[in-house]
């Protein structure tokens, strides 16, 4: 079984430097969950520094969320000063279901550097492994069914050689072999913007003591928890300040209790 309390006291006791290299729009979020991992965050996205702080990182987050050409280029140098130091990292492929360079990017990156974990909502991962799919906008695909996203991530998993984490009302981690449904969460985590974002980058925190698969699942669950603990009738601003308050606050116990994970 998991060993999710065991992974989050390995990160604190590590506290290894987490770089990120995301979006404007969820960038505060992402260093504060890195944080409340007992992490340390560091979000340098210049081309020129992409490579010294990789070098120097536990692990890595690329975000492809509002995209620009500096932060392209910027993830590229990245990849592939963790590809050379062996240091993991995880792509977030935000937004490639709806934009077809987006979409070519990522395909081009982990054909060059193979991340650890690759992540996306549910159709963001079936638009990796085809084609011919389209999304409009950031959020899933609604008519996509787990069973369905299930056979998709694992055939992408085999194919590529890595774990993939599918964002959805069931979470999806799979290796091909080993696949876990993680039912954590709740509605409201989708009522603010950036809490996918944070999945990534507390994926990568734990990917700082972990393997990619157990990283990946220990992520889904324990911000699956904090945000049920969070969930309030005063509304999103209220929601947000919770979520980090559980997420700096939750106790091994609690997460023994409320995970809800199957593998």
């Amino acid at each position: 079984m998991l060993q999710i309390n065991d992974i989050r006291s390995a990160v604190k006791q590590k506290a290894a430097l987490i770089h990120c290299i995301t979006n404007p729009i969820s960038i505060n979020q992402c260093a504060n969950v890195i944080l409340c991992a007992h992490a340390r965050p560091m979000m340098a996205q210049h081309p020129e520094e992409a490579a010294v702080i990789t070098s120097s990182a536990g692990a890595v987050m690329l975000n492809m969320g509002n995209i620009t050409d500096v932060r392209k280029q910027s993830m590229l140098i990245s990849a592939q000063t963790a590809k050379q130091k062996g240091i993991p990292f995880v792509l977030d492929v935000c937004g490639s279901a709806c934009l077809p360079t987006r979409r070519e990017y990522a395909l081009g990156l982990i054909g060059t550097c193979l991340p650890s974990v690759i992540k996306g909502n549910y159709s963001e991962i079936t638009a990796l492994a085809r084609e011919d799919y389209t999304s409009s906008g950031v959020d899933a695909d609604k008519t996509l069914t787990a069973e369905a996203v299930t056979e998709t991530a694992q055939e992408l998993a085999l194919k590529l050689g890595t774990v993939i984490l599918a964002s959805g009302e069931t979470d999806i981690i799979t290796d091909g072999s080993r696949t876990a449904f993680v039912k954590n969460g709740c509605a409201q985590l989708g009522s603010v913007t950036g809490t996918g974002c944070m999945q990534g980058a507390l994926c990568a925190a734990y990917l700082s003591a972990a393997e990619g698969f157990d990283a990946a699942a220990a992520a889904s669950v324990v911000l699956g928890i904090c945000g049920q603990l969070a969930q309030t009738d005063k509304g999103a601003g209220s929601f947000m300040v919770n979520l980090l308050d559980a997420l700096s606050t939750v106790d091994d116990s609690t997460i023994d209790k409320l995970a809800d994970i199957s593998i």
